[in-house]
């Protein structure tokens, strides 16, 4: 049946692809193929399906945040990360720069740029990076996921707003040491290469709490899981959040890469992967196939009912 559902709503996916755009602000980015699209599932219970592109590799992007905030709850704590940003969802695009002057210095949320590299500034140590690559590895259960260099010289170079982002919340006190080294490490943290494989590894051990399920080896405290989820559900898809979260209802985190993370609490991790997107930056494909993915398997978090089920018009 999951099968089935998954080929069906990657089939689906594919009718939109067009309907979308490439990110070109980071000129690397502008070299993938709006045609790749993919989908990979991993359940609690141990099973694997796929279907599509599921092996396509693309950048983190913005889904890092999601492992920069788990690693940063880890090692410098909840008071200090959450004395550097906020809570609440914003409203406005991921890479806003407005409430940082007009209502707030300290960013609203992880999941949006400058809450991301407010997190990333918090993060210990002499090789912070080095501690964020061996966590995705451990937490995407993949041992080969490495840096994308081109990709993260491409950001350094076309990276300004996050730049100015950087300096403010630096004027403010926000950023305690060199802003420079801050960005680099956000920069090389979205220039991670993933696949939907591993991003549906990762979004099964939020389903389990935290506990990888195949080894019953717990890796995340189960409060960082729940926090990780709750700002996914609120706030992981941009400025599109609250649509997403009514209409399709699963914890999810979105990259200008074209990924998508999902967790489904108890159930399984999905990855999906389309590089083309819609105008808040997240992956047309991706969503198409989650959209009939929460439909057709009953995922919506608020609801285990189909649609069809109770003529629901959403």
């Amino acid at each position: 049946m999951i099968q089935e559902a998954l080929e069906k709503a990657v089939s689906e996916g594919k009718s939109v692809t067009k309907s979308g755009k490439i990110a070109t602000y980071i000129p690397e980015l502008s070299k993938a193929n709006t045609e790749h699209i993919g989908a990979c599932i991993k359940t609690v219970s141990g099973e694997t399906y796929s279907a599509g592109d599921w092996q396509q590799p693309f950048t983190m992007q913005s889904i890092s945040k999601t492992i920069s905030l788990t690693l940063a709850l880890q090692t410098a704590g909840y008071d200090k990360v959450f004395s550097k940003v906020g809570l609440e969802p914003t409203g406005d695009s991921f890479n806003s720069i407005v409430k940082l002057e007009t209502r707030n210095p300290n960013p609203l949320n992880p999941m949006i740029n400058a809450g991301a590299i407010a997190t990333a500034s918090c993060i210990p140590g002499d090789d912070p990076f080095k501690l964020f690559l061996d966590l995705a590895r451990k937490l995407c259960l993949n041992e080969n996921i490495s840096l994308n260099t081109e990709v993260f010289l491409s950001e350094k170079r076309a990276g300004m707003r996050n730049r100015s982002m950087a300096y403010w919340m630096k004027s403010e006190n926000i950023i305690e040491g060199d802003p420079e080294e801050t960005l680099d490490l956000y920069f090389k943290m979205c220039s991670v290469n993933v696949n939907a494989g591993d991003l549906a590894s990762w979004g099964v051990i939020l389903a389990n709490d935290g506990v990888n399920p195949y080894t019953g080896t717990r890796l995340i405290e189960s409060w960082i899981a729940r926090l990780v989820k709750t700002f996914m559900m609120t706030c992981g898809m941009y400025d599109g959040s609250g649509e997403f979260a009514i209409k399709i209802g699963i914890p999810s985190k979105s990259g200008v890469g074209g990924g998508i993370l999902s967790s489904v609490e108890a159930r399984m991790g999905i990855g999906v992967f389309n590089p083309s997107l819609d105008p808040k930056g997240n992956s047309v494909g991706g969503m198409r196939i989650l959209e009939s993915l929460s439909k057709s398997l009953g995922l919506h978090y608020f609801g285990g009912h189909t649609r069809d089920n109770l003529k629901d018009p959403i």
